[in-house]
C-alpha cells in the first residue's frame, strides 16, 4: 500500500468508547465470590468487600501502579464494597509529603475515590500507617510479654552471618532467650531514645531454622533518629514494612489484601503476626488474607524507582513528569486518558504467573478511546512551502473540514486556502519513485478539503535542496463543490495557509529505550536509550489551534495523537506532545 494511500483514510472509525467492558473473570474474582457465598466477611455495618492500595511515599507511582490501583478500586467498585488508600510511612529517610501529594493526584486522576457516597454517610478512607504507630508499639510490647518477641543487640554484619542462606539454616542470636523484662525494658528505653540506630533491633522470636527466610526471627522494630513528615519527632523508632503492614489490615477490617507475587513468600509472617495480634485480642475473625498476583512486566519500559531516579538525577530526563517516563505523571503528561488505562488494565487480565505486556497493547488502548473523542485538526511537522502560481494574489478561500469525521454533530472548522501554503516536505519528490503519487512536475493532487492543483517544478537553494515547489491550481476543483468530481487523482496531501497558520512547538514523543526488555539479563539500561525518544520541530497547524486549552487532546491528521501540554502550554502558544501514532510502526 503507498504511503498516499494511507494519507487518504487517516481515520478509524470505533465504537469502543460507547460501552465500559464487562468486568473479566479471574482467579481473585473466583476468591472473592467464594467468600460472598460463604459469608466469610459478614460483619454488621462493613462491606463484604473491602481491598485497600497501600503505596509508601518514597517516590511517584508508575503504570505499575496503575494496575493495582485499578485492581484495588475495580474490585471494590464491582462488589460495591470499598477501596482504602492508605500510605505505608514507616521509614521517614525516605519519605516525603510532595510523595503524598502526588499520589494522591495520580489516584483521584485514574477515576477512583476512597470517600463513601453520601447516602454512605460521606465518610473518607484515606490512611496512614503513622495513624496506628500507638497501637504498633502496644502489640509490640504484647509481643515481648508473650514471648514472641526479643530485643537484639548482635551488630548488622553478625545479624547477616547468623541469618543463614537457603542451604543453610540460621543461627540463634545470642539474646534470643533474654527475659521479656529485660528485652521490655530495652525496648522502652529504644523508644525513649537512649540508644543510637544499630545498637538494638526488636525482632518476632519465630524459627530460625525455617526453611522461608523472612521467618527467621525478622526485625520488627528499628532505631531512626529522623523526622517523619507526620509525626515529626514524635518517635525515635519505627515498625519495619513486613511487620506494620498486615497489622494496618487488620485495624482497618481489610478482607483480601491483594499485592505482587514478591510478597508471596511473605505471607507466612503476615499470617503469623496477624494471628499473634489476635491471640492478644486486638483483633477479632475473621481477619485478614493476602493473595498475590502477578506484577506489570512492560516491555520497552523501566519501573525500578533507582532506575528511573537515576534517569531523573543524570538529566536523561526533565523530571519525574517526563513524557517518556511510565510514571503516572508523566504518562498523563504524555497525553494518555484514565480510560485508556483502566481499558488496559482490564485487558491484560490478572494471574498468578509472571509474563511480558507487549507495549503496543498499551498504544492500542489509547488509540481505542482517543479515536471516537479526539477532534481533527491538520498540522504539517516538516514544512515545505507550496505556492501556486495561478492564484489570485491577496485572496483566501474559505474551506471546511468536520471535527470528527464520524460524528457531524459535532460540526465543521474552518480555515482559509491562499496563494502559498505550507506541506509536509515528503510530500514531493523531484524524481518520483516507483507507486510515489504526490507531488512531482506533472502530477495532479488534490490538496485535502481544497484544490486540485498539478505541479509545475520547485525551487533550490545554492546547494541544490528544494526551498519551495510551484503549481496551479484549477478552480472548478474545489471540494465538496459540483465540478470537483471530474477531476480524478490518486494523491491527497495535507495543507496550512501560510497566511494565517499558526507556528508551534511540537514534541515527537516516542519510547525511552530501543531494547524490549532494557534492564533484564544484566543489561545495562543506560546504554539502551533510544535517541530518537523525543524529537522537537517548529511546525504549522490550521489557525483555530490558538485557542485550544492545555490538556485537549486531539488528532492531526495523518501524523498521529496529540495533546496540549499540561505545562507548557497556553492559549495563543500551545506546544503539543505527541501521544501516539495512529497505528503501531515500532520495529516494522
Amino acid at each position: 500500500m503507498s504511503n498516499d494511500a494511507n494519507t487518504k483514510k487517516t481515520d478509524t472509525k470505533s465504537d469502543a468508547s460507547a460501552h465500559t467492558p464487562a468486568p473479566v473473570s479471574n482467579f481473585l474474582r473466583g476468591i472473592i465470590d467464594h467468600d460472598l457465598a460463604a459469608g466469610t466477611y459478614t460483619r454488621d455495618g462493613l462491606p463484604n468487600v473491602i481491598t485497600r492500595f497501600p503505596p509508601e511515599p518514597n517516590g511517584y507511582l508508575h503504570i505499575g501502579h496503575a494496575k493495582s490501583i485499578c485492581l484495588n478500586f475495580g474490585l471494590a467498585r464491582d462488589y460495591a464494597g470499598r477501596c482504602h488508600l492508605r500510605f505505608d510511612d514507616t521509614n521517614p529517610e525516605k519519605e516525603d509529603q510532595e510523595y503524598v501529594d502526588t499520589i494522591i493526584d495520580s489516584v483521584k486522576w485514574l477515576g477512583f475515590d476512597w470517600n463513601d457516597s453520601p447516602e454512605q454517610g460521606g465518610g473518607s478512607h484515606l490512611y496512614y500507617a503513622s495513624d496506628y504507630f500507638d497501637t504498633f508499639y502496644a502489640i509490640a510490647e504484647y509481643l515481648i510479654n508473650a514471648g514472641h518477641a526479643y530485643v537484639d543487640s548482635q551488630s548488622a554484619d553478625d545479624m547477616a552471618a547468623n541469618r543463614g542462606d537457603f542451604s543453610k539454616p540460621g543461627v540463634n542470636s545470642p539474646f534470643r532467650d533474654r527475659t521479656a523484662a529485660e528485652s521490655l525494658d530495652l525496648f522502652r528505653r529504644m523508644k525513649a531514645g537512649e540508644f543510637q540506630g544499630g545498637e538494638h533491633i526488636l525482632r518476632a522470636k519465630i524459627d530460625m531454622a525455617s526453611p522461608n527466610m523472612n521467618m527467621r526471627d525478622p526485625a520488627i522494630y528499628r532505631i531512626r533518629q529522623a523526622h517523619h513528615h507526620r509525626t515529626g519527632d514524635k518517635w525515635c523508632i519505627y515498625p519495619m514494612y513486613d511487620y506494620a503492614h498486615p497489622l494496618e489490615d487488620a485495624i482497618e477490617n481489610i478482607t483480601h489484601s491483594i499485592c505482587t507475587l514478591e510478597f508471596q513468600d511473605h505471607r507466612p509472617f503476615y499470617d503469623w503476626i496477624i494471628e499473634r495480634a489476635a491471640e492478644g485480642g486486638f483483633f477479632k475473625q475473621p481477619v485478614p488474607r493476602q493473595y498475590e498476583f502477578a506484577r506489570l512486566n512492560l516491555t520497552y519500559v523501566v519501573t525500578s524507582k533507582r532506575k528511573l531516579r537515576q534517569l531523573v538525577e543524570q538529566n536523561i530526563v526533565s523530571g519525574w513528569d517526563d513524557p517518556r517516563m511510565p510514571t503516572i505523571v508523566g504518562i498523563r503528561r504524555r497525553g494518555y486518558t484514565p480510560e485508556a488505562l483502566q481499558l488496559f488494565c482490564e485487558r491484560i487480565g490478572v494471574t498468578r504467573s509472571d509474563g511480558w505486556i507487549d507495549y503496543s497493547t498499551l498504544e492500542g488502548c489509547l488509540r481505542e478511546d482517543l479515536d471516537p473523542k479526539a477532534p481533527r485538526a491538520t498540522a504539517v511537522l516538516r514544512p515545505l512551502k507550496l505556492i501556486i502560481d495561478n492564484f489570485p494574489e491577496g485572496e483566501n478561500v474559505a474551506c471546511s473540514a468536520p471535527v470528527h469525521p464520524h460524528h457531524p454533530e459535532r460540526g465543521n472548522r474552518e480555515f482559509t486556502i491562499s496563494k502559498e501554503l505550507w506541506i509536509e516536505q515528503e510530500d514531493f519528490m523531484e524524481v518520483p519513485s516507483k507507486g510515489y503519487f504526490r507531488l512531482f512536475p506533472g502530477n495532479k493532487v488534490r490538496l485535502r478539503y481544497g484544490y486540485v492543483v498539478e505541479c509545475t517544478g520547485a525551487d533550490k537553494d545554492a546547494d541544490g535542496n528544494i526551498i519551495a515547489v510551484h503549481c496551479n491550481y484549477f478552480a472548478d476543483s474545489k471540494s465538496g463543490t459540483e465540478g470537483s468530481a471530474n477531476y480524478k487523482v490518486k494523491g491527497n496531501i495535507h495543507w496550512v495557509s501560510a497566511a494565517d497558520a499558526l507556528e508551534v512547538e511540537v514534541r515527537l514523543y516516542d519510547r525511552l529505550f530501543t531494547d524490549a526488555n532494557p534492564d533484564a539479563g544484566g543489561k545495562d539500561f543506560m546504554t539502551l536509550l533510544n535517541p530518537s525518544a523525543l524529537e522537537v520541530v517548529k511546525a504549522y497547524v490550521e489557525p483555530g489551534m490558538k485557542d485550544v486549552t492545555p490538556d485537549t487532546r486531539l488528532q492531526f491528521e495523518r501524523h498521529g495523537y496529540f495533546v496540549a501540554d499540561r505545562v507548557d502550554s497556553v492559549v495563543g502558544k500551545p506546544v503539543f506532545n505527541r501521544v501516539t501514532t495512529l497505528k503501531d510502526s515500532w520495529g516494522k
